[in-house]
């Protein structure tokens, strides 16, 4: 079954959260999933990791 998006403003771990907050949030993110590939890349693993995988699939 396919999930409906929702809009970041009203999800539930950022209904608070101002507009600058959101974005620090998944520019946080961000760097947790590119320093997992970096380090995936480093010692021969695949580089899809679990986080990105996740944020993929919250894009939908």
């Amino acid at each position: 079954m396919t999930e409906i998006p929702v809009p970041p403003a009203m999800r539930p771990e950022t209904a608070g959260l101002s507009r600058e907050e959101r974005l620090a949030q998944r520019l946080r993110e961000n760097l947790h999933r590119r320093k997992a590939q970096a380090r995936a890349l480093a010692s021969g693993e695949s580089v899809a990791s679990e986080s990105q995988t996740k944020t993929d699939l919250s894009k939908s």
